[in-house]
């Protein structure tokens, strides 16, 4: 009986070995689909309306950001960040959005994979992050 259930817990250990790297698999990159329904700024860009794939090249201790299109097969910007951090972790895809004048689309400002307190800040212009930093900030939930 204590052989059979020795067994049995090691027949599970070693499962959980096998099956734990694809569980995290996706987080490697953080790869993230996200659907805006305006227009948004990301440094040096303007992304139309639409679905866009953001994600971490975890080579350079992913402080690089890729912006891909829906399919991704197109690449529109690859973008330095800094780190950002927020106390609670969402279970939710957090993006901070800063309001800007009525021509401007907003810019996104953070953006955090869901449940980690680490994100990505983008790295703007000097004119633009002063411009940033004085706008009306808030957060979006983009469920996952």
């Amino acid at each position: 009986m204590i052989d059979r259930k020795a067994f049995a817990v090691l027949g599970l250990a070693l499962a959980s070995l096998i099956v734990l790297p694809n569980a995290h698999a996706s987080e490697f990159d953080q790869a993230t689909k996200l659907t805006f329904s305006q227009t948004v700024q990301i440094p040096g860009r303007v992304l139309p309306a639409g679905t866009y794939w953001f994600v971490v090249d975890p080579s350079l201790n992913g402080q690089i950001v890729r912006v891909f299109n829906q399919d991704r097969t197109k690449c529109y910007a690859t973008l330095q960040t800094i780190s950002a951090q927020h106390m609670n972790p969402s279970g939710e895809t957090d993006v901070t959005l800063a309001e800007r004048a009525s021509m401007q689309p907003e810019a996104i400002v953070t953006w955090f994979y869901p449940g980690r307190t680490i994100g990505h800040e983008f790295v703007y212009s000097k004119r633009n992050q002063e411009e940033i930093a004085q706008a009306k900030q808030h957060t979006v939930h983009m469920g996952n």
